[in-house]
């Protein structure tokens, strides 16, 4: 029977996030492998677990040797691995460059960079055929600079990285690979760069639109998600987690000075039992059908909004009477303030609105697109978007409103001839970031999830036009297969939650893998006589 029972490692399992991961990992029903050096406070960290399910094993993951004895050892004792969780790291220095020696430099690449890659390559040997996760604790500071970082920053974008390059190789074995990058946590590691006189914590906190630090158990709750089966079609994936950190970039403050710790940065608050009035435009069929079903399912009131009469028929039908439909062109800006209107006259308030409406472009040359095509795909596509977010923030939950969009694959990787497409889908992850800077203090969040090919109505009528071929998409993902409408469901159920509650400004690639492959060739081997992907 504990045969039976998945495996989690974590590293760094001592710390602050470490013990967070721990806990939550544990919660899901997971028996942990906790990994850190020796003379860390291993039995702390599973002092709160049940001890029979649960082992300390201690490594120095600056050595090779070490990783390969200590995976060894875990396997054997637990006779299964199912999932590793990257956390530990050395901290960075602050040291000014001319101040850093060869031997420092290269000690932050071998614990960050080094001992993360030999873990995984480890954990990989001793997975099963039905696969695993591997999770990385990236962090903000491999994405965007900052002086006197030098070899933490490095090791850091080296993590996501391999994130990327992990997922590609190891799809076919179905490992997942994903990282979360932390933006400032309040952990003993960031109060002791205070104590040091090498951060000044409130002026981080107004540098943040959110205007607090996170706690180790938000961070833990990302990684948790990504490891989960309902991030089934995630690999390859950056999730940042920093409070907006990302999204600000203009001189002077995020948010303004706060009086001593935030509550919200000390303790997790009370969860609100009450249920949540969700508006989902393009609610009608496919994705936008898939995330109005599962909030409905979870007990939520689902307000849909589209332009076809009859998917909303059938999809209020489908929900019963936590539903209500309206009729709407999201390109009428009038229409989009009238539905608003009766939404707010129904429930009077709004505490998450789902940006889903959208609609393809039509595979043409540059030369036969005008600009009645491009504007008409930008309204519904963007400017629909930006008019749903505007009328729903005059009576959003404040704080903990969301608005969450979503984008595309095109929005990182644009396709020719569809120009249209995707820089409305591109201009998606801008609004979406603006708003996070913007809204942040008023604790509105925002995040963009980019679906991939996903079997929906609109896909199979692409494929049945010829316009795409899904046996030469198929070999594209590593993953080797298409996304499920529920898929990015299952992302907007988590990314609207409590446990994502400093993600804002974020994106969350859910394709497959699609975004981290850039070799030539094929990313995945599929069989050329497979059933074609049926449309759900």
């Amino acid at each position: 029977m504990m045969m039976s029972k998945k495996v989690a490692i974590v590293t760094g399992a001592a710390g602050g996030i470490g013990r967070s991961l721990c806990a939550l990992l544990a919660e899901d029903g997971f028996r942990i492998a906790a990994v850190d050096l020796e003379g860390t406070d291993l039995n702390g960290a599973l002092s709160s677990l049940d001890k029979d399910d649960h082992e300390a094993f201690t490594c120095n993951i600056g050595s090779e040797a070490e990783i390969v004895a200590t995976i060894a050892a875990i396997h054997q004792h637990f006779g299964r691995i199912d999932v590793l969780v990257n956390n530990a790291a050395l901290g960075p220095t602050m040291a000014a460059t001319v101040d850093t020696t060869a031997d420092g430099f290269r000690a932050a690449l071998t614990v960050n960079l080094v001992g993360p890659l030999l873990l995984a390559r480890e954990v990989a040997r001793h997975m099963g055929p039905e696969g695993g996760a591997i999770v990385n604790i990236a962090s903000l500071a491999g994405i965007v600079s900052n002086p006197k970082r030098n070899a933490y920053a490095a090791s850091k974008a080296g993590v996501v990285s391999i994130t990327k390059s992990l997922a590609c190789e190891l799809a076919h074995r179905n490992i997942r690979v994903a990282a979360v990058a932390p933006g400032y946590v309040r952990t003993p590691m960031v109060a002791g760069l205070e104590r040091d006189g090498k951060a000044d914590l409130s002026k981080v906190r107004q540098r943040i639109p959110m205007g607090r630090m996170a706690r180790p158990d938000e961070i833990a709750a990302a990684a948790r998600f990504l490891a989960s089966d309902k991030a089934r079609y995630v690999t390859g994936s950056v999730l940042a987690v920093d409070g907006g950190w990302a999204t600000f970039n203009q001189p002077g403050e995020a948010h303004p000075p706060v009086s001593g710790t935030p509550a919200a940065e000390l303790g997790k608050p009370a969860p609100s039992d009450n249920f949540k009035v969700v508006v989902v435009t393009g609610g009608g069929r496919g994705i936008g059908k898939a995330i109005a079903m599962a909030f409905a399912a979870k007990g939520d009131k689902v307000v849909i909004l589209d332009r076809d009469e009859t998917e909303l028929c059938e999809t209020e039908k489908a929900l019963g009477d936590r539903c209500l439909s309206l009729k709407v062109d999201m390109a009428d800006e009038q229409a989009v303030i009238d539905a608003f209107a009766a939404i707010k006259t129904l429930h009077g308030r709004i505490d998450v609105l789902i940006n889903n409406a959208a609609i393809a472009d039509r595979f043409m040359p540059v030369e036969e697109q005008d600009s009645a095509y491009l504007m008409g795909l930008l309204d519904i596509n963007l400017t629909g978007a930006f008019l749903a977010s505007r009328e729903a923030l005059r009576f959003m939950t404040k704080p903990g409103g969301v608005i969450l969009n979503i984008g595309s694959i095109n929005t990182f990787l644009p396709f020719a001839p569809r120009h249209a497409y995707g820089a409305s889908k591109a201009g998606i992850d801008m609004l979406t970031r603006c708003l996070a800077a913007e809204l942040g203090p008023d604790g509105i969040r925002l995040a963009t999830i980019a679906p991939g090919y996903i079997r929906t109505p609109g896909v199979a009528a692409l494929e049945a036009s010829g316009s795409i071929d899904s046996g030469k998409i198929r070999r594209r993902i590593p993953m080797g297969e298409l996304g499920k409408p529920e898929d990015i469901a299952d992302a907007a159920i988590f990314l609207t939650s409590d446990d994502a509650s400093y993600i804002n400004g974020a994106i969350l690639y859910v394709d497959g893998g699609w975004t981290a492959f850039g070799n030539a060739g094929d990313a995945a081997e599929i069989e050329e006589n497979s059933v074609r992907e049926a449309a759900q």
